[in-house]
């Protein structure tokens, strides 16, 4: 069972020359808002500035105890408490900017994004899933906007405390820092690898539990069939034994983590009392100061806290570079090639369509000829049945007509014009399709009929809807036209739904229409109203009818019966019907002897 990839494990990317060019093009879609990131970057500066200056006034402040200076020491915490007052101004404006900077960077990266998907050729939505792509908007673009919006200043600025505290703790005392030096870098090192080493273990618990977790989904959305087979028994044992597994590796982690924990203590906090022991040594000598030991602790504080947490701010930059490049490389993806040479005739298409010798193949099966050799004409105003068994490239020609693919040999031509020579958006914007399954949006009935035609006032979604068959039962609902009609249009039937689809193509006022198994999964009553619908819906255009059920093409003006890949038998109901051992015949029989 598929599993969506938690944030914590993404892939990450090594950080390298190229990683690093490749990110740096964010910033192409800053547009004005990139001062921001770089008055960021000053505010993050003053913020460690103000920060490294904290413990040294703390150093001063506990010195005034031995001058026993309470003028001094006024002076001291006033000027700490300014520092104080500074640091939260800075980090105030540094938060602030990086977060203004990045919500309106990624606004435009998201939309640029969605705008290359859309955009994209069927050939590439064939070859990816839905849910990776929706994780390259989501998970991806979170990723990133994590790292813009604080990982990356606080790795800066956890770096600059790292320098400047060693800089400055050696100017306190070099002694005491080459003592520090010599041990807490051992024990960070050590706790950083026993860190990993950790959390990879607990990556094993978390995917055991994911495991264990899809047995339960797996079997409560086919529970159905659990019972039909009586075999809850069955599932229960499987879930049993994934859980003790859970529970073991569970145990084991657990006591991972106790034995880590018994390391901090000893090792971390011994080398803590190690480095004081050693600075109050140097203080009972004369070398440094009560205060000037304070100072040297908070430094070493910093020191062991801002390289604890370096190691894991460095993995989320290393996952972000990584989060970078699949975003580009779907930003890199080339749009649907809109013509080849552009058909400049701004009159309306009218609706004349013929396919010479058209051969195809889909790209992502090479090997299997689809079609062959497919040669008819559909006149303005026709309708054209397309009939066949399961299989044979009947809706493919549909998806041809529609520019979804490019064909491999022979030409279509629409109006008299090769279909590649017209703007994409004016062919489709000239052609309506009623598919077997709708797919409705989860706004209102009137939203989704009005998709056919964006800026269609109220009468005419009113007229498309009587039109349709529909009004009846949308006047039938307390909400009328505003109800919402759920995801992929759940809330109605599969009549009503095919009603609503019809509308929309009404609306829209195509000149080509495609008609793919319009009826096919309807009851009795359902297919009577949509078929009513339908013959007004094919008034006054070329229609294409991709049909499983014969009984509904009868009155075509030409039914074309296609067969590996070629037109077999082309002809009216009528003469289809009298020849011998013809295809369209046998179909007929078996559909007319079975009903």
């Amino acid at each position: 069972m598929a599993r969506h990839k938690p944030e914590n494990d993404l892939p990450k990317s090594k950080i390298t020359a190229s990683s690093i060019q490749k990110a740096i093009q964010i910033f192409r879609y800053s547009g004005h808002h990139r001062w921001k990131f770089y008055l960021g970057l000053v505010f993050l500066l003053l913020t460690s500035a103000t920060a490294l200056a904290f413990p040294k006034f703390m150093g001063m402040l506990v010195d005034c105890v031995k001058n026993k200076d309470g003028f001094q020491a006024n002076r001291i915490a006033l000027g700490l408490f300014g520092v104080l007052f500074l640091q939260s101004i800075f980090s105030f404006f540094r938060i602030s900017l990086f977060v203004n900077f990045t919500e309106n960077t990624l606004a435009n990266l998201r939309l640029a994004l969605y705008t290359n998907l859309v955009k994209l050729p069927m050939t590439f939505f064939s070859q990816k899933r839905v849910g990776e792509l929706n994780s390259r908007i989501s998970t991806d673009i979170t990723q990133i906007q994590d790292t813009l919006t604080s990982t990356i200043a606080e790795f800066l600025r956890q770096f600059i405390l790292i320098i400047g505290s060693f800089i400055l703790l050696a100017n306190l005392n070099i002694k005491l820092t080459l003592m520090m030096l010599s041990v807490v870098p051992v024990v960070a090192i050590a706790a950083v690898i026993f860190g990993r080493f950790i959390r990879k273990y607990s990556k094993i618990v978390q995917d055991q539990v994911a495991e264990s977790q899809g047995i339960v989904v797996e079997s409560m959305q086919a529970i159905t069939i659990v019972k039909a087979f009586a075999n809850e028994w069955y599932e229960i044992v499987r879930y049993k034994r994934k859980i003790n597994e859970v529970v073991k590796v569970a145990i084991k982690g657990g006591n991972y983590r106790g034995m880590f924990a018994s390391f901090i203590i000893i090792c971390l906090f011994g080398t803590i009392v190690a480095v004081v022991w050693y600075g109050v040594r140097l203080a009972i000598g004369g070398e440094i100061t009560v205060g000037q030991l304070f100072t040297f602790i908070l430094y070493s504080t910093y020191v062991g806290a801002s390289s604890g947490g370096i190691a894991e701010l460095y993995t989320q930059i290393q996952k972000a570079l990584g989060a970078t490049e699949r975003v580009f490389e779907l930003l890199d993806e080339i749009p649907e090639k809109i013509s080849d040479q552009r058909y400049n005739n701004n009159e309306k298409i009218k609706g004349n369509v013929t396919f010479k010798n058209v051969a195809f193949s889909y790209p992502s099966r090479k090997e299997i000829k689809v079609l062959t050799d497919v040669s008819f004409t559909a006149n303005f105003g026709q309708k054209i049945a397309i009939v066949g068994p399961s299989g044979v490239g009947k809706s493919t020609i549909a998806s041809l007509l529609l520019r979804f693919y490019d064909i491999e040999g022979g030409a279509i031509l629409i109006d008299g014009h090769n279909i590649d020579s017209f703007d994409l958006e004016k062919l489709r914007g000239n052609m309506s399709i009623v598919p077997q399954d709708v797919i409705l949006f989860g706004g209102t009935i009137k939203e989704n009929i009005a998709y056919g035609k964006p800026d269609a006032t109220d009468e005419e979604i009113m007229l498309a809807a009587k039109q349709a068959n529909a009004f009846n039962f949308i006047e039938g609902f307390p909400e009328k036209m505003e109800t919402i009609v759920g995801e992929r249009g759940i809330k109605l039937s599969g009549g009503q739904r095919q009603r609503i689809a019809i509308a929309r193509a009404l609306l829209k006022n195509p000149s080509i229409l495609i008609l793919d198994e319009a009826t096919s999964s309807l009851d009795s009553e359902s297919e009577k109203l949509v078929q009513e619908a339908l013959e007004i819906l094919m008034e006054g255009r070329t229609s294409i009818i991709i049909a499983h059920r014969l009984a509904t093409i009868r009155n075509a003006d030409q039914i074309l019966v296609l067969d590996n890949g070629k037109i077999t038998e082309q002809g009216t109901h009528k003469e289809l019907l009298e020849l011998e051992n013809g295809l369209y015949r046998n179909l007929s029989n078996l559909q007319f002897s079975n009903s």
